[in-house]
């Protein structure tokens, strides 16, 4: 027990520590801001060896997870192997963080924001299966249209060599669905914020946590709108930038 105690104590100091780092995934090193006061209790800024999220001990998931791909990280993702180990995040006092129990025959798959096929190095892929970064997301949207949204947005960054990506859960209407003993909110929506430097483009996507092959294509502004959190990151002369539909997809 005092070894468990001991590997946890190393566990939230290395999260503690590793905070001020975080402003590397974010564009221009500012953080999502939550505009919603409501979303304010009980959040938690979560740093990985290459992405962050931002949890809620509210929601029992991440309110957004952010990335920063590059043409040389993704030529790494490659290389590594999937491991399917979800784990419960132990840097969360336990009334706040969801439970491998909480998923288990709840018909939910366990959707990742920062997508395992984002991870670079083998930590990362490991880090990447922490329920921090999970929602409870319907299987065939997992598995269909939301795969080929995180491939689409890949094959920007490689375009273009290089994308910020914040990706999280949307909750609207006033009745939401829990799942489990933990009441781990369940998405109404997703969302996929990219801002592309080298292109000058900026452009969020929200689909619906439901079997469905449709997108939404929103302005920067429309999500900050819908999502109640800002991106202040992002240059403001590009949050009204309305593109086309997502090639691939």
């Amino acid at each position: 027990m005092k070894k468990l105690f001991a590997v946890l104590l190393i566990a939230v100091s290395a999260q503690a520590l590793a905070a001020p780092a975080c402003s590397q995934f974010v564009p221009n090193a500012q953080f999502p801001v939550l505009a919603n006061a409501k979303l304010e209790p009980k959040t938690r800024l979560l740093c990985y060896s290459d992405f962050a999220v931002l949890h809620s001990g509210l929601t029992h998931g991440p309110l957004w997870s952010a990335e920063y791909l590059t043409r040389a990280h993704l030529a790494e993702a490659k290389r590594q192997t999937r491991t399917n180990k979800f784990f419960e995040e132990p840097a969360l006092p336990p009334s706040e963080g969801a439970t491998l129990a909480d998923y288990k025959r709840s018909g939910y798959d366990r959707g990742h924001m920062s997508p395992a096929g984002d991870r670079w190095t083998g930590e990362a892929m490991a880090q990447s299966f922490t329920l921090a970064n999970v929602v409870p997301q319907d299987k065939d949207n997992n598995e269909h249209l939301w795969a080929r949204i995180e491939s689409t947005v890949r094959k920007i960054a490689k375009r273009y060599g290089e994308a910020y990506v914040i990706t999280g859960p949307l909750f609207s209407g006033q009745t939401l669905r829990t799942i489990g003993a933990t009441r781990v909110f369940v998405p109404t929506q997703l969302f996929k914020v990219v801002y592309v430097p080298g292109a000058g483009k900026a452009f969020a996507v929200v689909v619906d946590n439901v079997a469905t092959d449709r997108y939404e294509v929103k302005t920067v502004h429309e999500l900050e709108t819908m999502s109640g959190i800002r991106f202040p990151g992002i240059p403001e002369a590009l949050k009204d930038q309305r593109i086309g539909g997502l090639k691939g997809v």
